[in-house]
């Protein structure tokens, strides 16, 4: 049974990490301190109950905290062999540890069990960080809190802050809290309830004297040009530029992009201060970990030309890789770990908005998040005074901190589509759906794309959050539906890098019952329709300079002539030879074209239960619902084929193993010897 102390810490973390005022996602940690009884020795003993290494306070649970004696943290003070070592006590946290222990410590678990009362909260709002950076933040903390809250001076999470915050609370008995210069905020209290009102009230005493005393323009004045463009023209804007901008932040790794065109960003980039703050970079450890010590900045108007923006952004990446060696060259040592890549992590454009980019969905939105905390913080600092981060110096030693490192070199390893973005069409359901499943298993961010827009978004849901698959509307047989399905995808995910032409339909009709409308139609939806997205998909796939992925979901019919079905196998056809017309006048860029050929795909195909399979039924003369058994007795295999063979088809060609494969046709279809390709 949980022990009621931890009940109510975990009761307290999600309430404090459920507002975004309060503490960023995975910031801060929470504790408490109760007695439980030693199952060894049967005696009473004081444990504390501290939010783990990476955990997040708004969705906390039990297993996400780690569980120490207090008697052994605290004797470790005994042994601490001082500032130049201080990183060893993270390892030294493990003999604290009381059973199992629970959830790896986190570095700030030396503040937790140092100070001298039951419950603790470190949290990172941007309210308390405003007070944190301003140039005269420790004077200001007293004018706004008197001696209820007291100034701490920058120094690197660790063993001596915890020191230092316990003998700030020793010798001020009337503080209920501490702002950590640089950083962030520390409260405690004797309950749980007292903790977190005492956190609240910090965090909303400082909004409150921010809201009332801040200068009306804290990033200066208006500046000509840089206001934000009006909506649709921001979106198409974002959605030209947001290929080539990924692949620039792609040079070192792939990365995965996150667009944000908040009026929080906007009205920041609109400022004349702009420049200066953004190249100050950001201050608490959490923001400049998910986003590098600063942005990259578009430094032209809002109304500059696509190309021109293009041309200016590639030469800003160049100086801005330059820029971070020359960071990295400066502050490392021969202790230091190897540079994990120039590229930015921020990317603003004036008008338009800001870009951010992870190994994944979430990785790059919670940058952008976080990126949005720190303008918050320098609005605040400079409304009162002027925003005045932490040194470069202290930001590499974070950034590079071999804690750091060793807690990036324990995270699993990523799944093999990890960081590709792909696009389904007809994805709602059957062979689609089935692709569409297997991408996001392996590590993709899918995005369905159906003619049914309440169909592709139920279909994504069941895939996970919106940082997996989302849903979009796509008649396949019009380009600008085409391309307002391609630029929703490149909004949400930075980009693409696989498309699977899947959508299709079939009427099985023999030729002279076959009408004109009949021929449009099915050309229409598979042969057009493939060709648009693949045109318009092309566009993204170059831009980005990272190479791809294109798929269609032929067919059996493509190469192999039955009764009645003319229309269909001559799309079928047409799409065939698509595959190797673009696979031959793309592989220049890199991408890569291949084709599947399925066939008899009864079991849960969209088409076979729009009529097609009754015909296709009546044409054999058999019972409807017996089709995929006489489809598995005509193969070689005498094996049925269901949708999730030709996902599997799909996987194999997108991924490492097939690296050197383009202009391929594979077979899924149990065998069929007519069509064997020659």
């Amino acid at each position: 049974m949980t022990n009621q102390a931890a009940a109510d810490l975990i009761a307290r973390s999600n309430r404090l990490g459920a507002d975004p005022k309060n503490t960023n996602y995975a910031g801060g940690n929470t504790s408490a301190k109760g007695l439980e009884t030693d199952p060894v020795t049967g005696e009473q003993v004081e444990l504390m109950w501290v939010k783990g290494s990476g955990g997040d306070l708004g969705t906390l649970t039990e297993s996400g905290l780690a569980v120490l004696r207090v008697d052994r943290l605290r004797a470790l003070v005994d042994v601490y062999p001082g500032l130049d070592r201080e990183d060893e006590m993270v390892a030294a946290f493990d003999y604290t540890l009381h059973g199992k222990g629970g959830a790896a410590p986190s570095i700030d678990t030396a503040m937790h069990g140092l100070v001298d009362a039951a419950h603790v909260d470190h949290l990172h709002p941007d309210s308390g960080i405003a007070i944190a950076t301003a140039a005269d933040g420790e004077a200001l903390t007293a004018t706004i809190f008197g001696d209820k809250v007291v100034w701490v001076p920058w120094r690197r999470p660790g063993f001596q802050l915890g020191l230092d915050i316990a003998a700030i609370k020793a010798e001020n008995p009337a503080a209920i809290g501490c702002i950590l210069g640089g950083h962030g905020i520390t409260a405690w209290g004797d309950s749980s309830e007292a903790a977190e009102a005492n956190s609240l009230w910090i965090i909303d005493t400082a909004s409150a004297y921010i809201a009332e005393h801040s200068k009306a323009e804290p990033f200066g004045p208006a500046l000509d040009g840089f206001a934000a463009l009006p909506e649709a023209e921001r979106r198409a804007k974002a959605a030209a530029l947001a290929p080539v901008i990924r692949g620039l932040a792609s040079t070192d790794k792939p990365m995965v992009g996150h667009f944000t065109d908040s009026v929080e960003v906007l009205d920041f980039l609109a400022a004349s201060e702009h420049p200066r703050l953004a190249a100050l970079g950001t201050s608490c450890p959490d923001h400049f970990l998910r986003t590098k010590v600063k942005p990259m900045l578009l430094d032209l108007p809002a109304d500059a030309g696509i190309e021109a923006s293009i041309a200016r952004l590639e030469e800003l990446h160049a100086e801005y890789r330059a820029d971070y060696q020359a960071y990295y060259d400066r502050n490392a040592d021969a202790e230091s770990p190897a540079i994990r890549g120039a590229d930015p992590l921020i990317v603003l454009v004036p008008g338009v908005g800001m870009f951010s980019y992870g190994a994944n969905k979430q990785t790059a939105r919670v940058a952008g998040e976080f990126y949005v905390n720190a303008i918050n913080v320098m609005r605040g600092a400079e409304g009162l005074s002027s925003y005045a981060p932490i040194d470069e110096a202290e930001k590499f030693r974070i950034e590079y901190w071999a804690l750091e490192e060793a807690k990036l070199q324990r995270m699993p390893k990523p799944k093999p589509l990890a960081s590709r973005i792909a696009l389904v069409t007809g994805a709602a359901s059957g062979i689609g759906k089935a692709i569409a499943v297997r991408l996001a298993a392996e590590g993709a961010c899918v995005v369905i794309a159906d003619l049914d827009l309440a169909k592709a978004q139920a279909a994504a849901a069941e895939l996970g959050s919106t940082d997996v698959a989302i849903g979009v509307a796509a008649d396949v047989s019009n380009e600008a539906a085409v391309q307002a399905a391609i630029d929703a995808a490149v909004l949400a995910f930075g980009g693409l890098d696989l498309v699977v032409n899947n959508a299709g339909l079939s009427l099985s009709k023999a030729l002279l019952d076959t009408t004109e409308a009949d021929w449009d139609l099915q050309h229409n939806v598979m042969a057009k329709g493939s060709f648009l997205v693949s045109k318009n998909a092309a566009r993204v796939l170059i831009a980005q300079k990272l190479g791809g992925d294109i798929i269609y979901i032929s067919s059996k019919n493509s190469v192999f002539a039955g009764p009645n079905n003319v229309a269909y196998s001559a799309t079928k056809a047409d799409q065939a030879h698509q595959v190797r017309l673009l696979a031959a006048e793309l592989g220049e860029h890199g991408i890569k074209v291949n084709g599947i050929n399925p066939d008899g795909v009864v079991r849960g195909s969209g088409i076979f239960a729009s009529g097609w399979g009754a015909n296709r039924a009546a044409t054999y003369g058999i019972e409807e619902e017996d089709l995929g058994k006489f489809y598995a007795q005509r193969t070689i295999l005498k094996r049925e084929v269901v949708p999730e063979n030709v996902a599997n088809a799909v996987f194999v060609l997108c991924s490492a193993d097939l690296s050197h494969t383009t202009g391929l046709h594979i077979p899924v279809d149990a065998g069929v010897a007519a069509a064997f390709l020659r």
